[in-house]
């Protein structure tokens, strides 16, 4: 019976382990090779110090404890291998336990949303939609109703009006400008009409002074 199966309890017989099982197992079995490793290192260590002491005094005691030190290695070496298959299906168990748990998970998550879509009929969320839209349409008139001023008895003005109320303001602007501008030199107007012929002057009217004089010349001569 290989090691695995002494492991896991191998046969027919019996409820197989879980995934969780198989691990913590695995851990032990590979926590006490390794210890068993250290073991063997720290013999092959003193079998070459005794071969080392002996090889020259003592041959047969030195060969002895090297032929130890090899089996001890031959250990060593399948103590290594078992060591690395542990871990590989260790490894192997962790990413089942892992992705069985996922599963698990995943099917859950999929009932759950079976479920929350069980009650869900397309017509009636089609409908409701309908509904959403129509109440937003009117929550729009009401808006726009509400945000009308004209339902305060403001009076309501046409754009002819307005717009001869800024031409007036802003030729008043224009003329408040033209008041501060300096004086310019006069220049002769251009005339309008056609030059007509020069009228003779007007004789100017005798004055109180004009009489006195003339009956002052008339006197003296």
């Amino acid at each position: 019976m290989s090691l695995l199966k002494k492991l896991f309890g191998g046969g027919k017989q019996g409820k197989a382990p879980t995934p969780q099982e198989g691990i913590q197992r695995l851990r032990e079995v590979e926590e006490m090779l390794m210890k068993k490793s250290d073991f063997l290192e720290k013999k092959i260590d003193v079998e070459i110090a005794t071969a080392k002491k002996n090889g020259i005094k003592n041959k047969r005691l030195a060969i002895q404890a090297l032929k130890r030190k090899k089996n001890c290695e031959k250990q060593l070496n399948q103590i290594d291998g078992t060591l690395s298959t542990i871990e590989f299906q260790r490894q192997a168990l962790e990413n089942a336990s892992t992705n069985t748990e996922v599963l698990k998970v995943m099917g859950v998550a999929a009932r759950a949303l079976k479920e929350a879509y069980n009650n869900m009929d397309i017509d009636k969320v089609n409908e409701i939609m309908d509904e959403i839209a129509e109440q937003q349409e009117q929550a729009n008139e009401i808006t726009e109703v509400i945000a009308n001023p004209a339902g305060f008895g403001m009076d309501i003005y046409s754009e002819d009006d307005l717009l001869a109320e800024l031409e007036e303001m802003e030729q008043e602007d224009l003329d408040q400008t033209l008041m501060f501008v300096g004086p310019t030199e006069d220049l002769p107007s251009v005339p309008s009409a056609e030059p007509t012929e020069p009228r003779p002057a007007a004789k100017p009217r005798p004055t109180k002074n004009d009489d006195d004089l003339r009956e002052l010349e008339m006197w003296a001569s």
